[in-house]
C-alpha cells in the first residue's frame, strides 16, 4: 500500500544503497590517501596482536629468537642488520631503523659523551647504536619499564659483547629512575639523552632532568617520534622556554618512508 511504502523504514531501506554509493568515492579517496597508515595499522597492531596470541611471545622475544639463529654474536653491526632484515621481511618491529640510526650514531661520535642516558630501551636496537659509538671509557644507562622487553634487551646487549660497565640496563619507569640517578646510579650528569619511550612523557621527563640538575650546559637531548605519533607539547616547551637550541631532523618510518617523522635535537644552554 501507499502508506506502507512511505513508512520511514521503507524509505531508509530504499535510500541506504544510494547513500552508500554517494560515500564510496570518499572512502576510496581516504583509503588511497592514507594507505600507508592503514598498512602500518595492519602490520603493527592487527598482525602483531594475532601473533602475540598465537605464540604467547612478545614481538621483541620473537625478534630475539631470530637474531639468535641468524646474527653473529659479538658483532653489534651484524645484529643491527639482522634486526632490520627481520623487521622488513618478517614482522614490523617499530624500531629506530637505519636512517634515524645514522643520525644518532653521528651525533654520539661528534659529541663524544662520557655519559649517555637512554629512556626507552625497547628491544635494544638504539642501545647498540649508542654503545658502539661511545668514546673509550664512555658509559650508557638505559631505562626500560616493561620487564619482558627489558629481559630481551639485556640478552641482546650482552650478545653484542657489551658488559655492564659500558651498558647498564635499569628496569623501572623513567619517572622513578630520574630522581635516583645521582645517588643510586652515580650519574651526576648526562651529556647526551635519548628520549625514545612514550612521546607523551617526554616533557615530564625533560623537566625532571632539569629539576635534578642532570643536564650540563651544552648537553644534547634527542627525542624520537616527535612528528609521528608526535610530541607537540614537548616541542612547544623546548622552543619557547629559552633554554634550548632546537633542530629537527626529518625522516620517515622504517619500511614506511611515506609516513613522515622526525628526531628533535635540543642543545641545552643552561638553567638561564
Amino acid at each position: 500500500s501507499l502508506s506502507a511504502s512511505l513508512h520511514p523504514r521503507a524509505l531508509v531501506g530504499t535510500m541506504s544503497p544510494a547513500i552508500a554509493l554517494a560515500f564510496l568515492p570518499l572512502v576510496v579517496t581516504l583509503l588511497v590517501r592514507y594507505r600507508h597508515y592503514f598498512r602500518l595499522l595492519v602490520r603493527m597492531v592487527l598482525l602483531r596482536s594475532l601473533r602475540d596470541c598465537l605464540s604467547g611471545l612478545q614481538i621483541e622475544e620473537r625478534a630475539f629468537s631470530y637474531v639468535l639463529t641468524h646474527a653473529l654474536p659479538g658483532d653489534p653491526s651484524h645484529i643491527l642488520t639482522t634486526l632490520d632484515h627481520w623487521s622488513s621481511h618478517c614482522e614490523y618491529l617499530g624500531h629506530m631503523g637505519p636512517a634515524k640510526g645514522q643520525i644518532l650514531m653521528r651525533l654520539v661520535e661528534e659529541k663524544t659523551p662520557a655519559c649517555v642516558l637512554e629512556l626507552g630501551t625497547h628491544c635494544g636496537y638504539s642501545t647498540l647504536l649508542i654503545a658502539r659509538a661511545l668514546p673509550p671509557g664512555g658509559r650508557l644507562l638505559t631505562v626500560e619499564w616493561n620487564p619482558r622487553t627489558a629481559a630481551v634487551a639485556e640478552k641482546l646487549i650482552r650478545l653484542a659483547g657489551f658488559d655492564e660497565h659500558t651498558v647498564e640496563l635499569i628496569m623501572s619507569s623513567s619517572e622513578e629512575v630520574i630522581p635516583r640517578l645521582r645517588t643510586q646510579y652515580q650519574l651526576s650528569r648526562a651529556d647526551l639523552v635519548l628520549l625514545a619511550h612514550r612521546p607523551r612523557r617526554y616533557l615530564r621527563d625533560l623537566q625532571l632532568l632539569e629539576a635534578h640538575a642532570l643536564l650540563p650546559a651544552g648537553a644534547t637531548v634527542l627525542a624520537d617520534h616527535v612528528l609521528f605519533p608526535g610530541a607537540p607539547r614537548f616541542l612547544q616547551y623546548a622552543k619557547s622556554c629559552g633554554r634550548y637550541r632546537c633542530r629537527l631532523h626529518h625522516t620517515g618510518l622504517p619500511d614506511f618512508p611515506a609516513i613522515k617523522d622526525g628526531i628533535a635535537q635540543l642543545t641545552y644552554a643552561g638553567p638561564g
